[in-house]
C-alpha cells in the first residue's frame, strides 16, 4: 500500500532564559520593548507534522511518500529521513526561501516567547500530487496533514477529482481555518483525524453535528489523550483502543503524530483497524517517553514486549508479521 504524507516540514529551535521575563519588563515601557535574553542552551529539534509522521512510518518499514515544501538548508535533514526509511524524492526544494521554523525562548516560569516563519512551507500549494503518484506507480492513500492552508486545499480537491482516497487531519491548522474551508477538506475523506477538542471545534465551525460529520466521511478517528482512540462508522460499533501503560512522561510533542504513524503503518499492513489503533498508541507511547518528535529509538523487540504486554499474545503475533 502506498501512502503519500503530505505535511509540514520544520525545524525547531528551542532556548532556556534561566531568569523570569516578567522580571524584564517595565510596566510603562511596555509600548517601546526592546530586550535581548541570554540563554543557556539551544535545542534545535527536526519537526513539522508531515515530517514526523513520515519517519514514524518509515521506523515502521512502511517506506511513506513524504510530500511539502523546504528550503535549501533541507540537506542535513533529507538524509537524515533518508536513512529512516522515508521516500524525500517528492519533498519540492525552494529557491529562494529557508525551510519552516520554530525558534522559542522558555523561562523559569515555562513562559515563553516564540515565532514561527513559514518559509518554503508556504510553496507546498505548488505541489501537484499527480506527479508523485506517476513516480511511485500510484497512491493508495494520501494523509493531507497541517501545511500551507492553500496547499491543503489543493490536494484535497486533486484527490477529490482523480479518486484518491484521502485522510483529512486539520490538527494546528483548523484554528485559522472558518467553517467553508473545514467542509471543503472533510467532504469525502476516507479518515478524518482529530483529538477531543479539535472535534469540538469541527463540529462548532461547520455547524454539522457529529451525526452529519460521520455521514459525510468513512472514518472518525478521535484521539482520546491517555484515554486512548475512538474509531466511529456509521452504522457500525465505535472501535474504542486503550494506551500502553507509560514508564516516564517525558514530553508530549509529537505524540499524536506517532499516533498516526502507527495507525497509518497498520493500514498499510493490511490488519484490522483496531490493530492499527494498537500500532498507533503503541508508538505514541515511545514517542511521550523521550524529548523530541523524532528522536526515539524503535528496537522490534522492545517494541514488541511492549505491544505484547499491552494488548495481548494474538495481537502481537499479528503485527509482529509485519513489523519490520
Amino acid at each position: 500500500m502506498r501512502i503519500a504524507v503530505t505535511g509540514s516540514i520544520a525545524t525547531d529551535h528551542l532556548m532556556t532564559f534561566p531568569g523570569r521575563f516578567a522580571d524584564q519588563l517595565v510596566a510603562d515601557q511596555l509600548h517601546t520593548v526592546s530586550l535581548s535574553f541570554l540563554v543557556d542552551n539551544l535545542d534545535v529539534r527536526r519537526g513539522g507534522v508531515g515530517a514526523n509522521i513520515a519517519f514514524g512510518m518509515g521506523q515502521l518499514g512502511t517506506r511513506p511518500i513524504l510530500v511539502g515544501a523546504a528550503g535549501s538548508d533541507f540537506d542535513e535533514y533529507r538524509a537524515w529521513l533518508d536513512r529512516h526509511g522515508v521516500d524525500t524524492a517528492s519533498v519540492r526544494i525552494s529557491e529562494v526561501l529557508h525551510t519552516a521554523r520554530f525558534v522559542c525562548t522558555t523561562d523559569a516560569d515555562h513562559n515563553q516567547i516564540g515565532s514561527f516563519y513559514t518559509g518554503a512551507m508556504s510553496e507546498a500549494r505548488l505541489i501537484e500530487l499527480k506527479a508523485v503518484a506517476d513516480r511511485v506507480g500510484g497512491l493508495d492513500l494520501v494523509l493531507i496533514g497541517a501545511d500551507d492552508p492553500e496547499g491543503m486545499l489543493r490536494h484535497t480537491e486533486e484527490c477529490r477529482s482523480r479518486g484518491i482516497p484521502f485522510a483529512a487531519d486539520f490538527s494546528q491548522q483548523i484554528a485559522r481555518m472558518n467553517g467553508d474551508e473545514i467542509r471543503v477538506l472533510l467532504e469525502g475523506a476516507t479518515y478524518l483525524f482529530s483529538n477531543e477538542y479539535e472535534k469540538g471545534l469541527i463540529e462548532s465551525k461547520t455547524g454539522w453535528s457529529d451525526e452529519e460529520i460521520l455521514s459525510k466521511v468513512g472514518h472518525r478517528v478521535t484521539t482520546l489523550g491517555s484515554r486512548g482512540v475512538r474509531i466511529e462508522r456509521v452504522g457500525q460499533d465505535p472501535i474504542e483502543v486503550g494506551c500502553p501503560e507509560e514508564e516516564l512522561k517525558a514530553d508530549p510533542t509529537g505524540v499524536g503524530d506517532a499516533f498516526r504513524a502507527g495507525f497509518l503503518s497498520g493500514l498499510a499492513w493490511g490488519v484490522s483497524l483496531e490493530r492499527a489503533a494498537q500500532v498507533g498508541c503503541m508508538l505514541a507511547t515511545l514517542v511521550i517517553e523521550t524529548v523530541g518528535t523524532q528522536e526515539y529509538q524503535l528496537s522490534r523487540a522492545h517494541f514488541m514486549d511492549r505491544f505484547t504486554k499491552a494488548y495481548g499474545d494474538e495481537a502481537a503475533t499479528e503485527v509482529r508479521a509485519h513489523l519490520s
